[in-house]
């Protein structure tokens, strides 16, 4: 019987100094009923029944972003959450103008310049470098 009820001190004293501790440091946004302080005063002075009432009511759930200033508090899975599945529309919006990007700047490099004539206002259809000696194709010179 000794054992017993020393076995059920133990537990008392554990879930005791369990629940002061909890609630020192517990979310004083999440605390319900009573302040800390009196929270902490029902454990100490009720051995059984203060752990007991602090775990059941003043623990307070955690609740929405809306009412704990924007912060999200609980866990949710990225499918279910909004922002992230805006993150990944971004995500491939910009993969795909990349790659638009890209393909045009393919294109780019694909077209070849006009052969017969100039096709493009404000060229001559001249090589350049097949120009009159004298404009800068001098031998021996170190600029050129």
């Amino acid at each position: 019987m000794f054992r017993l009820l020393f076995g059920l001190g133990v537990v008392v004293v554990i879930l005791t100094v369990y629940a002061a501790v909890d609630c020192a440091v517990f979310d004083r946004n999440r605390i319900r009923g009573i302040p800390r302080w009196a929270w902490i005063l029902v454990i100490i002075l009720l051995p059984v029944i203060g752990p007991v009432l602090w775990l059941l009511i003043g623990r307070g759930r955690r609740t929405s972003a809306a009412s704990t200033g924007g912060r999200i508090t609980r866990s949710m899975a990225p499918d279910d959450d909004p922002d992230f599945l805006r993150g990944l529309d971004r995500a491939k919006d910009q993969e795909r103008r990349i790659r638009d990007l890209e393909q045009e700047l393919a294109d780019f490099d694909k077209m070849d310049p006009p052969t017969d004539g100039p096709s493009r206002p404000g060229t001559t259809g001249l090589d350049p470098k097949k120009t009159e000696p004298g404009d800068g194709d001098q031998p021996g010179r170190r600029d050129a």
